[in-house]
């Protein structure tokens, strides 16, 4: 009987539990987390924030679903130790968990940027449950919350705390919106959109400092504009939890660099999700870490699946505006485009010698995921079995 071990209780780890399970009823599959919540979206934290989602359904896996698939879950549990000859991992409590096959799926933690001040008591980020508790705790009497970065996350926390209104200014150094996802004339179109919800934005614009004594009192930017504020919350991107893997000397660069077979550089050990590179890249999205996930399980018992990458792709909610991207999308106009553009609408198809190479389609995602397939399959957009994603474009 295999004893299958892992670390993390995320999308990566919860799909490989599931499929190593399909696959082997026998072994014994035990999952470790830090967290004290089984699996739930993190995705819907704003949700949570905003009070229109309670932290019970924000939960994705209920318990009962662990003990039905006959899933060791352990939560509260860090790992504090590791001994890789041994196949041993060593928990906060004391315990010792041996494993003959062992997936990291750590994810990631919120990165806070070097800025003076930082450390002060009234600053946060937004990655997990118990952010989002301290949040909310600490936030009760806040009247205007700067928000230092323009991550989606980060808007998402803005746009839950406007709701319970509060005053939010953004703080974002790039001169557009989510700079990954859309390009200028879409970004202007979110940040019009989102002025009109209550955000104010600085964007383009850099902070100098978080400012006070005892207390919060403001942040100040490169040029001498302070934002008089007693909370900060951070949103500047994330980065693997790469503890673990250092801790066992795994190959690792960005991320835990795996195989196409999600193996690492030391035998039965994989990694899956945020914490994991693979060609040169750390995805960070949700169908990235589903399928890495999925195939690591399969592995891990005994299968031969193999992953070739994943489209960079999002389908997201930006304070309930609904915006989907993927592929190439020409942030610097040098490509062939079509556009189609309307009052809270921007849809924009990305050519490259007639093949779709990307898109963005920000207040209206139908036919987004017929696109993404074409630029999957590289086709030709005079190819397209189905042209109606196209219709309505200049």
């Amino acid at each position: 009987m295999t004893d299958y071990l892992i670390v993390g209780n995320g999308v990566a780890g919860t799909t490989a539990a599931e499929h190593i399970r399909k696959a082997d009823q026998s072994g014994s599959v035990t999952m470790v987390t830090e967290e004290d919540l089984p699996f739930y979206y993190r995705i819907r934290l704003g949700e949570y924030l905003s009070g229109t989602l309670s932290e019970e359904d924000l939960v994705a896996k209920k318990e009962s679903w662990y003990r039905d698939q006959g899933i060791v879950l352990k939560l509260n549990a860090p790992v504090v130790g590791a001994d890789p000859d041994k196949k041993a991992l060593v928990l906060k409590n004391g315990e010792r968990i041996s494993y003959d096959t062992l997936l990291i799926a750590t994810g990631s933690h919120s990165f806070i940027p070097p800025i003076k001040g930082a450390d002060k008591q009234g600053v946060f980020a937004l990655r997990s449950i118990q952010d989002a508790r301290d949040i909310l705790s600490y936030g009760k009497d806040v009247e205007h919350v700067v928000l230092i970065g323009g991550g989606l996350l980060g808007l998402e926390a803005g746009n839950a705390l406007i709701k319970g209104g509060k005053r939010v200014t953004v703080v974002e150094f790039f001169p557009r919106l989510l700079p990954r996802q859309l390009d200028g004339e879409g970004a202007k179109r979110l940040q019009e959109m989102m002025e009109g919800m209550g955000f104010s934005f600085r964007l383009g614009a850099k902070t100098e400092a978080i400012i006070g004594e005892d207390r919060l009192a403001g942040v100040l930017l490169e040029g001498g504009e302070t934002l008089g504020t007693k909370m900060v919350v951070v949103s500047a991107g994330v980065r693997p939890n790469m503890a673990l893997a250092e801790a066992m000397d795994l190959n690792r660069d960005k991320g835990i660099q795996v195989n196409e077979r999600m193996e690492t550089s030391r035998g039965h050990i994989y990694a899956a999700g945020d914490v994991a590179e693979f060609n040169g890249n750390t995805y960070g999205i949700w169908p990235a870490a589903t399928e890495q996930g999925k195939i690591a399980g399969e592995n891990m018992a005994g299968g031969n699946s193999i992953y070739q990458g994943t489209t960079m792709s999002n389908t997201l909610k930006v304070a309930g505006v609904d915006l989907a991207s993927a592929g190439n999308i020409d942030a610097d106009g040098e490509l062939d485009a079509r556009v189609a553009a309307g009052e809270g609408i921007y849809k924009k198809i990305v050519l490259d010698n007639g093949r779709i190479v990307g898109c963005i389609m920000l207040g209206d995602t139908k036919g987004f995921t017929k696109i993404t397939r074409a630029i999957a399959e590289k086709r030709n957009v005079a190819d397209l079995d189905d042209p109606s994603p196209l219709e309505g474009f200049e």
